[in-house]
């Protein structure tokens, strides 16, 4: 197996879990300090912290250290195959309404809004775009 059959593939992995999708719509605004985003989704911070590393083995998030916080942010793709498929899965979760609500959340908590891609004048998939309600 090819480097980037097998880093798609991880991607693809990444990508199938619930929780993961909903951290990676957090994420669209920016980096997050790892208890927001365990807030924001309702979850336990260990649940929050396995995901993430998760996340950050498969090479879709980058973590940096600040003091006692970890944030992390979207990380570039090597590859351009799997920066498409990062990028689909982005305007996907758009589209979310689990997605919108974990924004408001963290928008509430943080002050840090969430940009929903292509909300403000196209519209796509037969669905128009709004902002988070």
């Amino acid at each position: 197996m090819t480097a980037s059959l097998r880093d798609l593939s991880h991607v693809f992995k990444a990508l199938a879990d619930p929780t993961r999708i909903r951290m990676v719509g957090l994420l669209l605004g920016g980096a997050v300090c790892v208890c927001d985003i365990h807030q924001s989704l309702g979850i336990p911070q260990s649940k929050a912290s396995r995901h993430l590393a998760y996340l950050r083995r498969t090479g879709l998030v980058e973590a940096e250290k600040r003091g006692l916080w970890v944030y992390y942010r979207l990380a570039p793709q090597k590859e351009a195959i799997a920066q498409a498929l990062v990028d689909a899965a982005r305007h996907c979760i758009g589209h979310l309404p689990d997605a919108r609500k974990d924004a408001a959340r963290l928008e509430k908590k943080t002050g840090c809004s969430v940009p929903v891609p292509g909300a403000v004048t196209v519209d796509c998939c037969g669905v128009p775009s709004r902002p988070p309600s």
